[in-house]
């Protein structure tokens, strides 16, 4: 009996989670690990994520353990869903609040019409341009790292599909959205060119992933309840 509790995340599982706001994806599975190791006594147990998110936003991600690691690049190629924040009138130098304004810019032109017209010319296929402020890699490192030593580097602009995005609110300054868009697309550099389309500024100031494909955050633990989760599994 204790083997096949013991087997159970080696054996392979699909778990959601609701990543904490300002915890790295790799804290998030390094606790995760870390729990079902001292819950389940298992001395290593393979665990990834499908997908990263900034440590400034939270929301859904996905982790994948013991055999079913192998199918985490399935949920990569899946399209995403956010509800994502941007405070009008000013930018930064990342496109969200991890670095502080730069530049500010007019924004008594800015309604809910001209917002709802701009948003709307951004379904579709679009040409973007990933922030400097990433995990790509230029030259064997990530430009996050060149971005933070002040070393400016060219990034190339990449593909991305938006399927759907929905105007929720404006409340000057900031103007919340949902979007549902392809894999690779950052929703930091829409914030940056949502600006330029309002002939403004605009940084991302809050992100929440809320569904992976047909995976919801409405269906995914919170650390604390996975840590009762596990314990529960053992005890039965």
């Amino acid at each position: 009996m204790e083997e096949q509790k013991r087997s159970f995340f080696e054996e392979g599982q699909i778990l959601l989670f609701n990543k904490p706001l300002y915890w790295t994806s790799f804290d998030l599975v390094g606790k995760v690990r870390n729990i079902i190791r001292k819950t389940h006594n298992i001395k290593n147990i393979k665990v990834g994520h499908a997908g990263t998110l900034d440590p400034l936003a939270t929301g859904l991600m996905i982790i994948c353990t013991g055999k079913f690691t192998k199918k985490i690049d399935t949920f990569r190629d899946l399209d995403k869903e956010y509800v994502a924040t941007f405070h009008a009138g000013a930018t930064t130098p990342s496109f969200d609040l991890e670095t502080e304004t730069d530049y500010t810019f007019p924004t008594n032109h800015i309604t809910e019409g001209l917002i709802r017209r701009k948003l709307s010319e951004f379904v579709g296929e679009q040409k973007q341009m990933p922030p400097i402020y990433s995990a790509k890699q230029i030259d064997g490192k990530r430009a996050y790292e060149f971005a933070r030593k002040g070393i400016e580097k060219e990034l190339t602009p990449v593909t991305v599909f938006f399927r759907e995005i929905e105007f929720l609110s404006f409340s000057f300054p900031e103007i919340k959205v949902r979007i549902r868009c392809s894999k690779g697309t950052y929703i930091r550099s829409f914030a940056r060119d949502l600006g330029i389309a309002l002939e403004s500024g605009c940084y991302l100031s809050a992100l929440e992933r809320t569904a992976i494909g047909d995976y919801t955050v409405a269906s995914a633990f919170d650390v604390e309840k996975f840590q009762e989760y596990a314990e529960q599994m053992q005890q039965n």
